[in-house]
């Protein structure tokens, strides 16, 4: 019996890091994917791949049941598919952590609210750009400076700000 590690974030942009420090060390491989959750599997290449590679008697194992994927039938497909082939799952952290080698109703509540979770982001997301463009805001980082986007000059810093230190001469 091998462990095999998933870490999945659903954008390019977010860090795997915490991910890979939790199953680095006990897996004997981890696969990445960077891919949303809430995708078919064979929609998910990443994951094809560990299903490629997984064996009867191997547990994937993820940190959190999330990372299976973040909607709820996908992530029952996925696990139906595992068990059915004799491989179990490992879930680190969460309400279903523990080990899995058939479908404990926990996996299934796990992953409803996992699915819920991501509708909630959704929606707050939604309603913060929609807030935001009612106040004439479009998004994105605002500039430096009205009139130019350089850098503001240390004395210019220093007056904005009379306890910083003075720059040296």
């Amino acid at each position: 019996m091998a462990l095999i590690g998933l870490v999945r974030v659903s954008t390019d942009k977010q860090n795997t890091q915490r991910q890979h420090d939790a199953l680095d060390l006990i897996c004997l491989k981890v696969f990445e994917e960077k891919t949303s959750g809430k995708l078919a599997t064979d929609d998910r290449p990443d994951l094809l791949n560990v299903l490629g590679y997984i064996r009867e008697g191997d547990l994937l194992t993820v940190q959190e049941v999330d990372r299976l994927g973040r909607n709820l039938l996908e992530g029952l497909i996925v696990l139906n598919d595992l068990f059915q082939q004799g491989i179990g799952v490992k879930v680190l952290e969460g309400i279903a952590a523990g080990e899995h080698t058939e479908r404990p109703l926990i996996l299934d509540i796990a992953l409803a609210l996992a699915e819920d979770r991501r509708r909630d982001i959704i929606r707050k997301t939604k309603n913060g750009l929609d807030a935001a463009r009612a106040r004439g805001r479009v998004g994105g980082r605002r500039p430096l400076s009205t009139t130019t986007n350089a850098p503001r000059s240390s004395t210019a810093a220093s007056a904005a700000n009379p306890s910083a230190p003075s720059p040296p001469e």
